[in-house]
């Protein structure tokens, strides 16, 4: 059974970003991203051997949920500066690579994820690369999630997450993931949760009740009991965020499929980059023996 990886591509885009720091062209064109873009890929190359690997990237927002939530990450901001401009090149160098890629606009990265994920399964190995929690509600037999290396603690490496170690690190079932998220809320994202609702808390109640509409059909059972009358004054906002948290699977009919390294390409983005070590691996990589 072949192995695909699936990845975010903004979420690793910023970490590459971040990761280094400084780079720039001769003219003054930033190329830190660049930099770390390649060197992640091509270590996730050689550490895991995938057969194929899919990039998928956010384009223009996500007018569904933010009908919902006006407030839906309007704590982002704009991008920092240089990373438009490297972004551009990294899909590019990206499409270079032979990885497949998909972009489609009023939908969101993990979206396209969630949709590839329901046209694969079943038929092959899939690992989605991200770090962000809310593709945890994917995971299944045949579907891991391998979370970067931490910006604040690199040396932890990266981390893979099958349906066991989803229960381990938050204590709720990947079935789970949704509603869990819906009670603490997604801060990242800008989405309230229950207030004073911790963790610990969305972990008990759903290990006890199961989801969401048995928790609120069960409100006035649940402990602390301060939290009783809030669960069913507060039902439309649990079920409100759900809806907002909740993927897309719908089919993107927008991908372009993986296809075999473009040797002469990688090299032309890699020479206007000025990236001459990376020229050299490359060549090393990809060139036919």
């Amino acid at each position: 059974m072949s192995k695909i990886f699936l990845c975010d591509g903004h979420n690793l885009a910023f970490r590459a970003f971040y990761g280094i720091r400084e780079l720039n062209r001769s003219d003054g064109f930033p190329t830190n991203m660049i930099h770390g873009w390649l060197r992640s890929f091509w270590r996730l190359e050689d550490d895991f051997k995938p057969d194929d690997i899919w990039v998928f990237f956010d384009f223009g927002g996500c007018p569904q949920r933010e009908k919902i939530l006006p407030e839906y990450k309007a704590n982002r901001g704009s991008p920092p500066e240089g990373f438009v401009e490297q972004l551009e090149w990294v899909k590019k160098l990206s499409l270079a690579l032979g990885y497949g890629t998909g972009e489609a606009e009023g939908r969101e990265a993990d979206d396209l994820i969630a949709a590839k994920v329901e046209e694969l399964k079943g038929s092959h190995e899939l690992v989605i690369v991200s770090a962000d929690k809310d593709l945890a509600q994917l995971i299944e037999p045949g579907v891991s999630q391998l979370l970067p290396p931490p910006t604040a603690n690199p040396r932890l490496g990266w981390r893979m997450l099958d349906d066991q170690g989803v229960t381990e690190k938050f204590g709720v079932k990947p079935n789970q993931i949704l509603d869990y998220l819906s009670i603490i809320g997604d801060q990242a994202d800008n989405i309230p949760g229950l207030t004073g609702v911790g963790p610990k808390t969305a972990v008990k109640w759903l290990q006890a009740w199961g989801n969401l509409e048995e928790l609120i059909a069960n409100a006035g059972r649940v402990t602390p009991k301060r939290f009783c009358s809030m669960i069913y004054e507060k039902r439309d906002l649990l079920l409100r965020n759900r809806e907002i948290i909740k993927l897309d699977s719908e089919k993107n009919e927008g991908d372009q499929g993986p296809a075999a390294p473009d040797i002469e390409k990688i090299c032309e983005i890699l020479e206007i980059m000025e990236m001459k070590k990376s020229i050299d691996e490359a060549k090393l990589r990809y060139s036919p023996n």
